[in-house]
């Protein structure tokens, strides 16, 4: 939460909700998000942890909306392309995926970024798509 001041009841439940996150309880994360997603909309750290809690539910569309919300609010967020990429992966939109991976990989090289790239390609070479 660092674009606008919370309450500091916000702040608990946002502290809360990655302690839930951390222990794989995204569920639990996303019910003790609900009121600092509802005052802080636009705070690129609410959506990135929403994200984070949608996609580690299997919550894909929601994931999406997330993460991409998150770039229209800061394009140059490695980490929102990555965790997009990584959804719309598990959707089975691969070329819009390896689109997303590409970008996230050469923004910042991290390995994780570079196997879920790899993985990415390597299925869609398995199934014959054409890459994008």
């Amino acid at each position: 939460m660092t674009s606008q001041p919370a309450s500091d009841g916000l702040f608990e439940q946002f502290r809360r909700a990655e302690m839930l996150i951390a222990r794989s309880r995204p569920l639990d994360a996303l019910q003790a998000l609900g009121p600092v997603l509802e005052s802080q909309p636009n705070d690129v750290s609410v959506q990135l942890l929403a994200g984070r809690a949608y996609l580690n539910s299997a919550q894909l569309h929601r994931a999406e909306e997330a993460f991409a919300r998150v770039l229209d609010l800061d394009p140059s967020d490695h980490y929102a392309r990555f965790a997009l990429g990584k959804a719309l992966h598990r959707q089975g939109r691969l070329a819009e995926a390896q689109a997303q991976l590409k970008m996230a990989a050469a923004m910042d090289p991290r390995p994780e970024y570079q196997e879920a790239l790899g993985e990415v390609l390597a299925r869609i070479a398995v199934e014959g798509a054409e890459p994008a």
